[in-house]
């Protein structure tokens, strides 16, 4: 997700996955605008920033605000999936907690939680993934890559979205125990970045909506969104993500990306 969460053809391509599809399938044309943004965002090595977390109550109060930082590496030819590390610096109940994500092109991810109160580090059954992170609207399984081979893809029609245009796409997760039955994703069409996802239930009821603003370009390549906000629509809490200025390809080490890494954080 947070890779893009959101995580952005030549000129060519992208007026092939933006026109009407003549001889493409809504099947195809939305595999293919998902695998062109897909592309864009490729080629940043490694990424961090440091961010808040707001947790907000039904009634729109502030309930409690986090600080945490964020590290990413990009997949190489030596790993399958990109690599992420959540760490929690304050407050103090949550201080060095940390989550590690190692993102695969296809099957379950691997996730690992360290708690500092128990001085371990656990693994996390992806049976236990579309639980919440740390009592926040964001699922385990939220803080991983939307790889291409997880999901099945549908375009479904392209309207405004704001003041741009977006293609929005239906797509279905193919990997094991996912907490969504499926998603409904706005990529606008200029650029191809997640404006919006909505999230289903396994009922296939509308559970969650992220909406992804303040969008930033580094390196005149790599977009990122500067604040996500997250309403539960079954419960009415709120979680927003602002994010600080991010900083790629400036040689994280590979060893901070380890289970045994955890609990030196």
């Amino acid at each position: 997700m947070f890779r893009h969460a959101m995580m952005a053809l030549t000129a060519t391509v992208v007026t092939v996955a933006a026109a009407p599809a003549l001889s493409q399938t809504a099947e195809e044309k939305g595999r293919a605008i998902a695998v062109e943004a897909d592309k864009r965002d490729t080629g940043w090595v490694d990424s961090r920033a440091s961010l808040r977390m707001i947790l907000g109550t039904q009634s729109g109060e502030q309930r409690a605000v986090r600080e945490l930082d964020s590290m990413a590496q990009e997949r190489t030819k030596e790993t399958d999936g990109d690599k992420s590390l959540i760490v929690f610096r304050a407050p103090k109940d949550v201080q060095n907690t940390a989550l590690l994500t190692y993102n695969h092109v296809t099957g379950n991810d691997d996730q690992w939680i360290y708690l500092p109160a128990l001085k371990r580090v656990k693994r996390i059954a992806s049976a236990n993934r579309s639980g919440p992170f740390m009592g926040s609207e964001f699922a385990y399984e939220d803080f991983t890559a939307a790889e291409i081979e997880k999901f099945t893809y549908k375009w479904l029609k392209d309207e405004p979205c704001g003041q741009l245009t977006c293609h929005v796409i239906e797509r279905v997760p193919t990997y094991e125990n996912s907490g969504y039955a499926r998603q409904v994703a706005w990529f606008d069409t200029q650029e191809l970045r997640v404006q919006r996802i909505d999230y289903y239930d396994r009922r296939d009821k509308l559970l969650k909506t992220l909406t992804a603003t303040a969008w930033k370009k580094y390196a005149n390549k790599f977009w990122r969104s500067h604040d996500m906000m997250m309403v539960n629509h079954q419960t009415g809490k709120t979680t927003r993500l602002v994010w600080g200025p991010v900083t790629m390809n400036t040689g994280l080490n590979a060893s901070l990306f380890t289970p045994s890494a955890l609990a030196r954080e």
